[in-house]
């Protein structure tokens, strides 16, 4: 299994980035695919989860301003984040290989991880 994230880069606050996760060794329409990021000095956290079905859920810290979707026929996972702000700036990671019940945001129950895109919000 491989996940490679893309679609990082540096924009001011306000602005927009879509991150993509492809797959491959996996089909991402049977499986919980999440995004996650980790800052400096701070702990991993997640920011968006879709379920085999497409059912979504989101971390408060972005709900409204960030949406997860998918293209099952081309097995990319992609992070819509708009109004972006400072405290959004962190090494972002797509996971899969989800291996819990309801725990989707528990970093622990994942199997797969990409190497992550970097996105950097300046005020």
């Amino acid at each position: 299994v491989q996940l490679v994230e893309s679609g990082g880069g540096s924009v001011q606050a306000g602005g927009s980035l879509r991150l993509s996760c492809a797959a491959s060794g996996l089909s991402i329409s049977s499986s919980r695919m999440t995004w996650f990021r980790q800052a400096p000095g701070k702990e991993r956290e997640a920011v968006g989860t879709s379920d085999s079905a497409g059912n979504t859920r989101y971390a408060d810290s972005v709900k409204g301003r960030f949406t997860v979707s998918r293209d099952n026929a081309k097995n990319i996972l992609y992070l819509q984040m708009n109004t972006l702000k400072p405290e959004d700036t962190a090494m972002y990671y797509c996971a899969a290989g989800f291996r819990g019940y309801n725990a989707y945001f528990d970093s622990r129950l994942y199997g797969y991880w990409g190497q992550g895109t970097q996105v950097t919000i300046s005020s």
